[in-house]
This record gives structure tokens, C-alpha cells and sequence, in this order.
């Protein structure tokens, strides 16, 4: 791409010019003196006004400079200008929020694409350009929000943004696309750290790892990095972060939480939103949806709200308002200029008789007008999470509708009791009808005045984000820095270091870590069990490495000889549970609630409730979801048969346990036969090999506790932090939240204190 300097008056003009083959729609960037850079597609049939010798793009094509063109005025004159202009239908587009979209598009299955008619093929199709779908919903139903999933490349990902920009900039009154994605900075575990290489993009820890640092500044630091990363791909939204306590230990999006403990969880989501929407609103600004209000944690048993099964969030310990403090003491208390959160999510659960009506949380007047508009005078955008106004047919499908409690109304009933909730947008929606229908039902109940209005008041509010990160002035992206910025060395390095500080080391018999010396080493080959992802996608068994040899080799000598080694170091995962429900049960005459287990061996579930505290779903003929009695298999219990296995081989020599979790986990079926304990959380494997050479010290804690058994885990309050009976091990520490060590022993800082 060739970049032409031009000075024409007070602006100076970058003519950006494709070379090479299928490059895409040509744009120029107008760099005003003192003022916003322009950016616009010279195939938009976008033209440039001249006011006092700055330039400004007339978007609606009038030939005059509309209040909603001037970067010289507020974001929030501009948004209340524009809102005023839009027709009913295009506000009804604001309020939709594209379904997941591969860049390219898949070219069969779920989230499938088209291409003039034609699926996406490697090598012919252009996977820069739009899909026939993306197409029709920018131009006819006006969407202007999309969730972008994965992509191509970088490069790929650049090309497709200026695409779509240059689309929505030729149609309507010129709205750019506010593109969106869910978090997308977790590691490749194999993968190889080089202080001086790139990646595809940096690797971070999970959220759960993050919270084990008890460091915000360095949630703050991820939140920088991965904002400059967003926007090199064309993302403007974050919907993200995920600031629910996880009190409830078995739920199964524990691990996208910052913890238990609704203070340092406050302290991460204040850090992360501060980091992502930057010192002040412009183009270096994602804005950040948190979710997932009033909080997803307190799923009953564990279940989640995903499924049908999962709907009731719980609250037996009176708990409702600890699950508010990571939203109003954390993401709507920013420290620097964006203040709050620019968005926020609500879940899918229904706060079981928490408010005047039990139904879903994005559908409850209370939980977002009452509560969040009102009581805690939140302005900014509320959208609903994903597939909410969809019908409901089954109880175990990830993909099925999510209208919990509200079955009974028709889909613009249902859309119109969302917007009289006080939402704006619709999470997954990519149909603009049923909003419209929606608007006239409240003609009839409200007068058209009133309705339109509400209508407005929506559209302020979608647009102010669009406003801030500077889309409306220059959306385009230069391909060639896309590729400079999207995981260039230095923040490779930044979460390559994150990852470091994150792991936890629970147990040092006789200080066998650091192992300084290169000595030789036993991995047994761990068997990963058949599964099935949330789209029933089949993963095969396998029996191999669970870590990278090759690197491991750089540090040890390796052998497969159990008696020739000096230590061995097994790797697992935390028990893999069950969602909780099974048709298998429901077939054997009981009502397909079983138990979600945290050990590796068959569990039944003696202590759980007689009687449910929820229930009642026009899917089921019964209230009582309780599975006392009920007994369950772990699919990966092959993992603590590795660990004691392995010690039988190895006798009296050294054994280092290596457990990558997600959720809190029993231990004492592995715990007694390590002669140390390593805890990560989603790092890659050269971040755990270089710590067991003693090339990085341990410092992280744990950010929740550890059970001792599952009778513990059924007496908790799924609502209430730290009320889990502890597990302590041979040296008689206790795995309580906060607990660490390094390498001169047990760490006894100010971090446990200031958080718990």
C-alpha cells in the first residue's frame, strides 16, 4: 500500500492505494492540523466537506455539515443528533448484535457462510470479503454490531474490517460497524516462547490465572495490550470481562472469573476496563462489556444458565448483593478518564425469587431498570446476552432459546418486555422484525410518541460507543500494521510474563524446586478420554505427551524409563465434570438432574439437597431437580490413576505434580503421592518447565478455595464465598483462598488480607 503526502490547506492527505491483487476498496486518510485524522473509502460514494479548512466526511450525502459530522463537537451532541435521524427501522439494526462470524465463514455447519451463493474455498474465495449474510444484514435489517470469532490471519482480519467499513459507509446514513469478540488472548500450551519472536497474538493466562497474580496492575497492563490488539483487527468491544464471583465451585465458567472473592474480583474488572477503554475515549479505545449482571455465579448445584437445566441462580445464604460489588465497586468506578464501563451484559439465569418475578434476568424490570438504571445510575449500553428471545425445545442444548420464564410470550412480546426492561440491544439477533413488531405493541400501550422516544433513547446510547473509539472518523485499517501490532514481541513478552506470575505452587516436600541442575526426567504419557465440545463437535481418545518434549528437552534430559530417572513430572487437568443433567437418567425413569462432581473418583452425591431450591419449567412435569443419591464417573479419573501409577515407578524419588485447572478441585486423591504441586491456569507449557528449572519463582495464590471433600461442596451456599472446608495436606498446609508458596516456603503477604 502506497501512502501519497498531499497538503491541501490545512489538511494533509494520505491517499491510500491498493497494490497487488484483490486488495480491496481503496480509502485515504485526511489528517486535519490539530484535529481527528478522516479516514473514508473512495468507493463509498463518501465525499469530503471543507469547513474552514478542515475536513469532514458527509456521510449522509446532503451536501452540508450535519452536527453528527463534526468531530469538533461532544460524542454525546453527535450521538443525540444522529439519533434523531435515523428512521425506526435503522434504530431497530442498532439494536441487533450479529451472530458468531468466522473470518472467512465456515463453509458448512454452524455459523456457516456463503459467498455469491457459493461456500468459502481455500484458494479461490477471498477471505476478506463479506459474506452474503453479512451483507444482507448490514444493508437490509441495518446491524451494525458483529462478534467477530476466528480469523484467518491478521492480515485477513484487516482486509475484512475496511471491507465492511467501506460497506456501511455507502448505505444509510453511514454508521460504521462497532465489530466485537470474546476474550481471544489464551495460549497455544505447545507453543515455544522466544524473547524476540512474534506471534499470532500475545498469550495470557485465564482470567482465573489473572486473579491468582492478585495484581491489578497487571489485569491493567493485559487490558492495554490486548486493547492496541483489538484494534489492529478492527474490534471496537470487548465483551468482556467476566467479573461473576465464583462462589459456586462447580459451576463450569468458573474459569473466565476473577475468583471468589468479590473484592479483588471489584479490583481486576476496575483494571481491565481501565485498560482496554484507555486514558480517555478515542482510537485507542475498546470499549468493555462486563458481564455478566447481577452476576452468574450462583447457579444452582452448579448448573449453568447455558442450558436449560441450568436456569435458576440460587441464593440460600441471602447473597444477592455481595454478586453487585465487581460492577459497582470495580467496573463502574474506573480510575481514569472513560469513568465506566461502556457496556454491560446481563445473564441468562433467573435470580431465583430475588424480585417481584422469576424470570430471566435480561427480561426483569427490577434487575436492569430498578436496580442497575436507577439505584446505581448506570447510562450506558445494556445488551442482552446471546439467543435470550429464542424458543425453547430441549433442556441440554447450548444452542437452544433461553427465554427463561417468559415461554409463553410471542417473540415480539418477548422483545418488547426486554426494551421495557430498560436493554438496548439484542445479543445474537440478527433480525430486525421482531423489534419492529416490538415498537408497535408499545404504540399501543405508550402512544408512537412515547415508543419513539424509547427508541431514541436506545440509539443515543449504541451510538455514543461508536462515537467514542473514533469510528465515524476513520474506521480503516493499514494491513501492513496490523501485522507490525498484532502480537509483536513486546507483548508476547508482556503475557508470556503474565503467565509466569500466575502459577501456584501448592507443595514443596523437602524443597525438591527449584530443580537447578539438568537432570534427567520421566513424563508419562497421559490419555485425554473421548469428548464433545458445546456444538457436539467429537474430539477422538488419545494417549501422548502433555508437554512439549522439545522443550522440556532444553532444560532435562528425558527418558522413558522410569528407573532412569532422577524426578518425573506428571501433568493432569482438573476432574472434567458432567453439566449436570443426563438423558440417559431421564430414560432410566429419574429426572436427568445428576451430580457435577469435583473428584476424579465415581462420586455420590449422600449430601445433596432432598429438594431443590428452584425449579419449575414448562419442559418439565416436576419441580424437584435434586439428585441425592445419584452416582457419577469422572471421565478423565485416568488422571489421578497416571499420578499414583507413576509414583509406584518411580519409589522413593522425587514426583512433580503439574495440575492445570478450571475450577476448584478434591486433591486428596492425588496430593499425597506429589513431592510437589504446581497449579496453573491455561499457561503454556515452557511457563511450567521453566519454572521447575528455578528460572522463574512461584509467587501467585490461590483465588479460591479448595475443597476437602464433595460433601463440603454440597453443604455450601452456591451464593456465599469461603464456606468450603478446606483441604489440608501432608505438610499440613491448608488450600484456602490466598494460600502460596515459594521457594523459601509458605507466602505470608498483604495480598490475602487486602482481598478476602
Amino acid at each position: 500500500m502506497k501512502l501519497l503526502n498531499l497538503l491541501t490547506g490545512g489538511c494533509l492527505l494520505l491517499a491510500a492505494h491498493a497494490s497487488g491483487q484483490n486488495t480491496g476498496p481503496d480509502f485515504e486518510v485526511i489528517r486535519n492540523k490539530g484535529g481527528k485524522d478522516i479516514g473514508y473509502s473512495k468507493n463509498s460514494g463518501v465525499k469530503l466537506l471543507t469547513v474552514n479548512d478542515l475536513s469532514f466526511k458527509d456521510l449522509n450525502r446532503n451536501g452540508k455539515l450535519d452536527k453528527y459530522e463534526d468531530w469538533r463537537l461532544t460524542y454525546e451532541e453527535r450521538a443525540a443528533d444522529l439519533a434523531t435521524r435515523l428512521t425506526v427501522e435503522q434504530i431497530a439494526g442498532l439494536m441487533l448484535y450479529s451472530s458468531h462470524q468466522s473470518i472467512p465463514a465456515r463453509a458448512d455447519g454452524y455459523f456457516a457462510g456463503t459467498y455469491n451463493g457459493k461456500p468459502y474455498k481455500e484458494g479461490e474465495t477471498d477471505p476478506r470479503e463479506l459474506t452474503d449474510q453479512q451483507k444482507k444484514f448490514l444493508k437490509e435489517d441495518n446491524l451494525r454490531h458483529v462478534l467477530v470469532t476466528s480469523v484467518k490471519s491478521p492480515e485477513v482480519a484487516a482486509g475484512w474490517n475496511n471491507r465492511m467499513q467501506a460497506y456501511c459507509e455507502g448505505v444509510g446514513l453511514g454508521i460504521p460497524a462497532n465489530n466485537s469478540s470474546d476474550p481471544r488472548h489464551s495460549t497455544i500450551a505447545t507453543a515455544e516462547y522466544n524473547a524476540a519472536a512474534g506471534g499470532a497474538i500475545s498469550m495470557w493466562p485465564s482470567s482465573l490465572g489473572m486473579a491468582a497474580t492478585f495484581d491489578p496492575e497487571l489485569v491493567r497492563k493485559f487490558g492495554t495490550v490486548a486493547a492496541a490488539e483489538y484494534r489492529a483487527l478492527g474490534i471496537t468491544t470487548a465483551l468482556s470481562p467476566q467479573v461473576d464471583i465464583a462462589t459456586e465451585p462447580r459451576w463450569g465458567r468458573f474459569n473466565g472469573t476473577f475468583g471468589e472473592s468479590p473484592v479483588l474480583a471489584a479490583a481486576m474488572a476496575e483494571a481491565y476496563c481501565d485498560g482496554f477503554q484507555s486514558e480517555s475515549w478515542g482510537a485507542k479505545s475498546v470499549n468493555a462489556m462486563v458481564k455478566h449482571w447481577p452476576g452468574g455465579g450462583a447457579g444452582e448445584a452448579g448448573r449453568d444458565g447455558h442450558y436449560g437445566n441450568g436456569q435458576f441462580a440460587v441464593y440460600p445464604g441471602n447473597n444477592f448483593n455481595t454478586h453487585l460489588i465487581p460492577f459497582i465497586n470495580g467496573a463502574f468506578k474506573l480510575k481514569r478518564g472513560t469513568k465506566t464501563a461502556s457496556a454491560v451484559m446481563p445473564y441468562y439465569t433467573i435470580s431465583w425469587n430475588q424480585t417481584p418475578e422469576n424470570v430471566a434476568n435480561n427480561y426483569n424490570k427490577y434487575i436492569v431498570n430498578d436496580l442497575l438504571r436507577e439505584k446505581y445510575g448506570y447510562t450506558g449500553v445494556i445488551c442482552t446476552d446471546w439467543g435470550v428471545t429464542g424458543d425453547r425445545k430441549v433442556l441440554d442444548s447450548f444452542l437452544d432459546g433461553k427465554s427463561f420464564g417468559v415461554e409463553h410470550l410471542s417473540m415480539a412480546e418477548r422483545h418488547y418486555k426486554i426494551l421495557m426492561a430498560g436493554a438496548d440491544q439484542f445479543g445474537g439477533n440478527n433480525d430486525a422484525l421482531p423489534i419492529l413488531e416490538a415498537y408497535q405493541i408499545g404504540i399501543k400501550e405508550h402512544g408512537e410518541k412515547w415508543m419513539r422516544n424509547r427508541m431514541e433513547e436506545s440509539a443515543q446510547r449504541l451510538l455514543l460507543n461508536i462515537f467514542r473509539v473514533g469510528l465515524f472518523e476513520n474506521p480503516y485499517l493499514d494491513p501492513s500494521e496490523t501485522q507490525k501490532v498484532v502480537g509483536k514481541p513486546e507483548f508476547m513478552k508482556a503475557g508470556y510474563e503474565a503467565q509466569l506470575k500466575s502459577v501456584v505452587l501448592l507443595k514443596n516436600q523437602q524443597n525438591v524446586l527449584p530443580v537447578t541442575a539438568k537432570k534427567t526426567v520421566y513424563i508419562p504419557k497421559r490419555f485425554i478420554p473421548a469428548s464433545r465440545n458445546f456444538l457436539g463437535m467429537e474430539t477422538p481418545a488419545s494417549l501422548e505427551y502433555p508437554l512439549n518434549i522439545s522443550i522440556v528437552k532444553k532444560y532435562f534430559d528425558v527418558t522413558d524409563d522410569p528407573a532412569k530417572a532422577d524426578l518425573a513430572i506428571v501433568y493432569i487437568e482438573n476432574p472434567k465434570a458432567s453439566t449436570g443433567y443426563d438423558k440417559a437418567d431421564l430414560e432410566n425413569k429419574g429426572n436427568g438432574y445428576i451430580p457435577i462432581s469435583l473428584q476424579y473418583g465415581d462420586y455420590t452425591a449422600t449430601d445433596a439437597r432432598e429438594v431443590s431450591i428452584a425449579g419449575g419449567d414448562p419442559l418439565e412435569n416436576f419441580t424437584n431437580r435434586s439428585y441425592k443419591g445419584k452416582t457419577v464417573k469422572t471421565p478423565n479419573i485416568t488422571d489421578a490413576q497416571l499420578v499414583k501409577s507413576t509414583r509406584e515407578a518411580m519409589k522413593d524419588k522425587p514426583l512433580v505434580l503439574l495440575v492445570n485447572t478450571t475450577n476448584p478441585l478434591v486433591f486428596s486423591e492425588i496430593e499425597p503421592y506429589a513431592s510437589s504441586v504446581l497449579l496453573s491456569f491455561g499457561v503454556q507449557d515452557q511457563a511450567l518447565i521453566e519454572t521447575i528449572a528455578g528460572k522463574s519463582e512461584p509467587g501467585a495464590l490461590l483465588p479460591m478455595q479448595m475443597p476437602a471433600n464433595m460433601s463440603t461442596v454440597e453443604k455450601q451456599a452456591e451464593d456465599v464465598p469461603f464456606d468450603l472446608e478446606c483441604y489440608k495436606d501432608a505438610a499440613g498446609n491448608v488450600y484456602d483462598f490466598g494460600f502460596g508458596m515459594n521457594w523459601k516456603g509458605v507466602i505470608r503477604d498483604k495480598r490475602k488480607s487486602m482481598y478476602k
